[in-house]
């Protein structure tokens, strides 16, 4: 490498600072930071509404809340949290670290991969703009019919939730798309599917079933609003309609999301791991058949979310058996990490304590799960704070920890600065603490029969103390949480700048410097072994392979990462936020029935689109090139 290819790498691919580049950008990092700082800044205002929440319930009669303000806190957090901060803030990880893990240049639409997230944010914005106009949804997060129809709700709470959850399922599908695309044809020469990073597998696999699952959500939502709307009647049972047909489309997305929120996180611990153990992942081909196995799976087991609709008892049994099944890929993936620990020699870093943290409340979690597959003790405990618990144990302790884990793990790659150990520490201990005080003792005052989704209760039903603790144990969490961000913002103002590879991780984004620079890779290497950064082999090729010229990213193979072709990559471009500005208006006219105002934005939609696919005139160089 010579400075002068340098620095026409750095020409070909750098965007200069300025407003048009802030909106017209395509840089995977960049946008990957904007998901995470987005999901983030709605995770603090779903996690303040839990606050309050958990205020309102540390005692009984309390009135901090009316019952209609309860009801769109509580729905607002459980829809923010599942849809707007969990999946969006894995995609964010997922952009930034995808490509650089396979060693490319960017995501392989980029500007499919800008629109996604003008989509995520103003799908975001309608979303919280309800509140402050006192129409935020209001009947729960899955919005169970008929008292999300005509005539037990009436306002446009559930419009909202109807059209803002299929205007952001237009980003999660887009997103996914790109994912696979990437994944399967950016990946560096020698890069084959038996190399590819655990990481990587659990991005795509969570990407199929958000291909496959989310069509059922948004047939739901867009039934749901024509119910509301046009009186179309397939949910109102005195029409022929079925109440029940809800559920069943809900929770055959909802189940497989459940695992789509969880996937990638299971991914990151297995990228984690193997710095902090000095080791590789041990099983990785049973790893990989897991993660497989988990995502087909998922699809199989919707109907033990229903256990107590009054379906055929023989129909049960089925997915009785399927719920239980699922755990045996679950604990394949458990012990895999265990003897990684067992057969490593441990640093423990901040990252590894919250990947512990992770293991104990995700196997606690899964416990309660395998109790909820008996039918008989789900009939129980249906509807009750036991279920809440197990859920908080699920994907909290199954989501939140992983990702802590990972923002403390490749914030140096993220920002360029180190952390300060002692305060990471501390606001594990605290996050720990706080999460098992505020949980646990909810699946106790499940059991003595407290019901979720009540606003107050009397003071003579054994449930006083357990609140208590569930809500002083919610301000210790939110403080360990506040730590979090507060050690974030500490190390990019005046964190230590960071080596480029810190904990000697294993996989190929510790190839580059920290940050990356707008190119990723000068050298795109070819890869020898699944752990590349160990391989000498590989490390030669980073240092001293040929340069691959231009605003160029390599194609290969799916299956051996054979190098095909180099491909001419799109400039920043206004059109996707221009298009997702369309769909916006869209929404907001089918919201508040100004149709004429939905019709000016489908022209503003399509007319950016046509000139978005509009073939660009090119040089004599790229006529044998392709345009993402």
């Amino acid at each position: 490498m010579t400075a002068t290819e340098i620095a026409e790498l750095e020409q070909d691919w750098g965007e200069r600072p300025s407003l048009h580049s802030w909106f017209a950008t395509v840089d995977h990092k960049r946008i990957g930071r904007r998901y995470m700082v987005t999901a983030g800044v709605f995770f603090i205002i779903a996690g303040i509404n839990a606050l309050i929440l958990r205020t309102q319930l540390a005692g009984p009669n309390r009135k901090l809340l009316s019952p209609e303000e309860y009801d769109q806190l509580f729905t607002m957090h459980g829809t923010v949290m599942i849809f707007f901060f969990a999946t969006p803030m894995f995609f964010g990880f997922g952009n930034f670290l995808v490509p650089l893990m396979i060693g490319a240049r960017d995501m392989a639409f980029p500007r499919l991969n800008a629109f996604g997230y003008w989509v995520f944010a103003f799908a975001g914005v309608v979303m919280f703009g309800s509140e402050f106009v006192k129409a935020a949804p209001d009947a729960g997060w899955f919005a169970y019919t008929p008292l999300t129809d005509h005539p037990y709700s009436m306002g446009h709470n559930l419009d909202v939730y109807a059209l803002g959850l299929l205007f952001l399922g237009v980003s999660t599908t887009a997103g996914a798309i790109n994912f696979i695309v990437t994944a399967l044809k950016m990946r560096a020469p020698g890069m084959s599917l038996n190399r590819v990073p655990l990481f990587v597998w659990a991005i795509v696999a969570t990407s199929f079933m958000v291909i496959f699952a989310l069509p059922a959500l948004n047939v739901a939502n867009a039934m749901l609003f024509t119910d509301r709307r046009f009186g179309a009647h397939f949910f109102d049972t005195t029409h022929g309609g079925s109440a029940l047909l809800w559920q069943h489309l809900f929770w055959i997305f909802g189940h497989p999301d459940v695992y789509i929120i969880v996937m990638p996180a299971l991914g990151m611990v297995s990228a984690i791991l193997p710095a902090f153990c000095r080791r590789g992942v041990v099983a990785y081909p049973l790893m990989v058949l897991s993660i497989v196995t988990i995502s087909i799976i998922s699809f199989g087991v919707w109907v033990h979310h229903m256990f107590a609709t009054g379906l055929p008892q023989l129909s049960y049994s089925f997915f009785s058996a399927a719920s239980t099944l699922i755990t045996i890929p679950s604990g394949i993936q458990i012990f895999a990490w265990l003897f990684t620990m067992l057969r490593g020699r441990i640093r423990a870093g901040t990252p590894f304590l919250f990947v512990v943290g992770f293991i104990v409340t995700f196997v606690l979690g899964g416990f309660t799960g395998v109790m909820f597959a008996i039918t008989a003790f789900d009939q129980q405990v249906t509807d009750s704070y036991f279920v809440v618990a197990h859920f908080h144990y699920v994907l909290f302790g199954g989501a939140v920890f992983p990702m802590i884990a990972g923002v403390y793990y490749w914030l140096p790659k993220f920002t360029g600065r180190m952390f300060s150990e002692r305060l990471g520490k501390w606001a594990f201990w605290l996050v720990f603490t706080g999460f098992n005080v505020t949980f646990m003792p909810m699946h106790v005052s499940g059991l003595l029969g407290m019901p979720r989704r009540i606003y107050t209760y009397p003071g003579d039903l054994g449930w006083d103390l357990w609140n208590l603790i569930s809500t002083i144990g919610s301000y210790v969490l939110a403080v360990g949480l506040f730590l979090v961000l507060l050690s974030v913002v500490l190390a990019i103002r005046r964190g230590a700048p960071a080596p480029d590879d810190p904990w000697g991780g294993d996989t190929l984004e510790w190839g580059t410097s920290s940050p990356p620079r707008p190119y990723n890779f000068a050298v795109i290497p070819e890869v020898h072994s699944v752990h590349p950064m160990w391989d000498e082999r590989t490390l030669a090729e980073l240092a001293g392979g040929e340069v691959l010229a231009g605003h160029k990213a390599m194609q290969t193979s799916e299956l051996d990462g054979r190098h095909e072709r180099d491909m001419e990559m799109p400039e920043e471009s206004l059109t996707p936020l221009v298009t997702a500005l369309g769909i916006l208006v869209v929404v907001l006219g089918l919201l508040w029935a100004w149709y004429w105002v939905a019709v000016i934005g489908g022209l503003i939609m399509f007319g950016s689109m046509a000139h978005w696919l509009w073939p660009p005139e090119r040089t004599p160089q790229q006529a044998g090139a392709t345009t993402p």
